[in-house]
């Protein structure tokens, strides 16, 4: 994963909580960080003497011919309070080019039926997405679901607006919020399961849509995708984008450490950049990753939660196996393909190929 150093051109608040950052691209590096509508940026700062990373997804669609992201403050979240409080027009941020597989052909299908359960902070890749569709596909049309606690709370509440009155006949927002009451009880409440169900009856023929796009907190997200199921949307057609991962059980977290206890000292080799390394294996150091990360291996990471999917490589022998995976499809796990942020080796003689 290679950085590149780039100037913070404007920062704008959101919400109370948030701001969005307009990165200076140079046109040197503009090939480099072409995206498409849905990708992510990895970012890298020094902070409190460490190094943090962390993704933000591009929320402007690819033809805006610029480079923004939107970040929300969250407890304990070491780098979004550094950005929301500490970061000013002019500071240098690490930055990794786009990457990212949140994405749609939306040229593909110029008439589509498209839907989105956003909430919060996940808005931002899906206002990339919108505006695509919407720009790409002449006769297609887009719902938007996106939840929040109160309108002071709504993410790019103008932009969507705005958004709405350029398409009218083609989109459709409808706001639910948990903490502000409205005279529509549709509008009323959290997007959990029944509020999913609700607004997919409201739409009709769900199963008809050519794609969904879910992004927000958990509980929100496998609500939003089991209505969707439930009403015969098939998987493929269902994009889910994840910014956070919660911690394994207490179970699974034993049978790894177990595993990984299983493997102390056997022989785990690591092929980066056309590079071959040999390791041992130590328990305490934890994950494939940590071992490339100490042995002085510049492998990719960004989020370490197996959710972001950047340190993806492939077991070219042995096995391995991993705490939690929201990144890799199963037809990639079944094809030998890892989170090395959440695996540890089974066994003696595994190797790990980053540019499998």
């Amino acid at each position: 994963m290679q950085f590149h150093s780039l100037t913070i051109a404007e920062i704008r608040r959101e919400t109370a909580e948030a701001v969005s950052l307009l990165l200076d691209m140079p046109p040197a590096l503009a090939g480099q960080f072409h995206f498409a509508a849905g990708q992510y940026l990895t970012f890298c700062a020094q902070i409190g003497g460490e190094e943090v990373r962390r993704t933000y997804s591009l929320c402007v669609a690819p033809s805006a011919g610029e480079w923004r992201v939107a970040v929300k403050e969250i407890t304990g979240g070491v780098f979004s309070r550094f950005v929301n409080r500490e970061l000013r027009v002019g500071d240098v941020l690490q930055v990794a080019p786009p990457i990212g597989r949140f994405t749609w052909d939306f040229q593909a299908v110029p008439a589509g039926r498209y839907l989105a359960f956003a909430g919060g902070s996940g808005i931002t890749p899906i206002l990339s997405l919108i505006s695509t569709a919407l720009e790409k596909g002449p006769d297609c049309r887009f719902t938007l679901a996106y939840g929040n606690r109160d309108a002071r709370s709504i993410m790019f509440l103008e932009t969507l607006a705005a958004l709405k009155d350029r398409y009218l006949d083609r989109l459709q927002v409808l706001h639910i919020l948990d903490s502000e009451a409205s005279e529509f009880a549709l509008f009323n409440g959290r997007l959990d399961r029944a509020k999913c169900d609700e607004i997919l009856a409201l739409l009709g023929d769900a199963a008809g849509l050519s794609a969904a796009f879910i992004c927000g907190p958990g509980p929100m997200m496998d609500a939003a995708e089991a209505a969707l199921i439930g009403q015969g949307l098939p998987s493929e057609r269902i994009l889910i984008e994840r910014f956070t991962a919660g911690a394994p059980s207490a179970v699974a977290a034993a049978a790894v450490q177990s595993l990984a206890q299983q493997a102390e000292g056997t022989e785990l080799i690591i092929i980066h950049e056309g590079r071959r390394r040999s390791l041992r294996f130590e328990a305490a150091k934890g994950s494939v990753l940590e071992h490339a990360t100490i042995a002085g291996i510049a492998a990719p990471y960004a989020c370490k939660g197996g959710v972001c999917g950047t340190c993806r490589a492939r077991v070219i022998s042995g096995r391995a196996t991993m705490v939690q995976n929201y990144a890799l499809t199963a037809e990639e796990v079944a094809q030998g393909y890892i989170l090395t942020c959440q695996a540890v080796p089974i066994g003696d003689g595994v190797v790990v190929d980053y540019e499998g």
